[in-house]
């Protein structure tokens, strides 16, 4: 599943793939909201780790979590 991250007063996006479910996702950040949390920590298919700051999240993006299909689909 690809997740794009929005962080305010930056003109880039944080962008990568991870092997977590989306539900899974929502929780964690939805825990670091809710919770006052100061950092958000996720981790991409390819085994690094994001730290975020939760003051300076502006959107979360998920996207579908099927793979991306490679060839002709006919």
């Amino acid at each position: 599943m690809e997740i794009r991250i929005g962080i305010a007063n930056t003109g880039r996006e944080l962008s990568f793939e991870t092997n977590e479910p989306a539900d899974a996702v929502k929780k964690a950040v939805a825990t670091a909201l809710d919770g006052g949390a100061t950092h958000l920590t996720l981790a991409d298919a390819k085994g690094n780790s994001y730290i975020v700051p939760t003051a300076g999240l502006a959107y979360i993006e998920l996207g579908s979590e099927e793979s991306r299909r490679v060839g002709f689909v006919a």
